[in-house]
């Protein structure tokens, strides 16, 4: 997941409460400009005492990973997380090493301060599954922050409410929810769409069509059904196909981004009938 939103809003906070509730360890990389792959991977160390080498693993090496403010590192570091988040291992010294599994990536970008950043290549941004923006919250939800934090102090972990074994086996039925061949093919329509619009130079990719068809499941796993419906699609289309996209410059000018042209072709992509078990369309 790509959080992009200003500071302040609590993304540190919700990883690791996400880590806590979840019984998960939990790795934080601050990216800075002189970070380097070996800060994130880890690294090879001759110990005197023992006369071999050691490894000692880097943040990575932690099952929910927060990589905060990715875009203030070089491409060079932002690179030492592809292979993890694409295949969930890492290579230290031509060793490769599994990552625990779950193994799950939550990296944050500041919208508002642009300087001295690296903007995260195409190649980097179409691993993430999803892009959210947190937002401020409202009034009430402010003040009780404000009341349960007297004098700054953060909360303290959650009590975890799961365990891996309980999240792998949520995973297991999300991956049993029913997807029609009707709803197959208004995925993949909304997805070949964006390729032919005027104001995109880059469509999503094959690999963005299946991240729309698994958090399709996912939504219809979280609201009790298992077939997914044409309202899942269209309600994750925008968090999982815009960040994978390219505005054109005569879009931009119009201040038209990359959500506004998604809803554009979801207004234009004719949607299946499809039925569930109960006969709700």
């Amino acid at each position: 997941m790509l959080i992009e939103d200003v500071p302040g809003i609590g993304k540190t906070t919700l990883a690791r409460a996400l880590a806590a509730s979840l019984g998960l360890s939990f790795g934080r990389i601050q990216f800075t400009l002189d970070l380097m792959p070996a800060d994130v991977l880890g690294v090879n160390y001759y110990s005197q005492k023992s006369g071999d080498f050691h490894f000692r693993p880097g943040p990575v090496f932690s099952q929910v990973l927060l990589a905060d403010e990715i875009n203030r590192a070089t491409p060079r570091t932002q690179s030492a997380l592809l292979e993890a988040m694409q295949e969930g291992q890492a290579t230290i010294d031509g060793e490769t090493m599994a990552l625990p599994d779950p193994f799950l990536v939550l990296a944050t970008q500041n919208p508002v301060e642009l300087e001295g950043t690296f903007p995260l290549p195409e190649a980097q941004l179409d691993r993430f599954m999803v892009r959210i923006a947190l937002g401020y919250p409202t009034a009430e939800e402010e003040a009780d922050i404000y009341g349960r934090a007297p004098g700054g102090a953060a909360d303290p972990d959650p009590a975890p409410a799961a365990d891996a074994a309980e999240l792998a086996a949520a995973r297991r039925a999300v991956s049993r929810v029913r997807v029609d061949e009707m709803l197959c093919g208004y995925v993949a329509a909304v997805v070949r769409a964006t390729r032919g619009h005027s104001g995109l130079e880059l469509g999503a990719s094959p690999r963005a069509g299946i991240a729309l068809y698994r958090t399709s499941q996912a939504r219809a796993a979280l609201s009790g059904r298992d077939y997914a419906l044409p309202d899942d699609v269209k309600a994750l289309a925008a968090p999982v196909l815009a960040h994978r996209m390219i505005t054109a410059s005569a879009a931009r000018l119009r201040g038209q981004g990359a959500a506004e042209i998604v809803a554009e072709v979801l207004a234009a992509v004719p949607v299946p009938v499809t039925r569930g078990p109960e006969g709700e369309g």
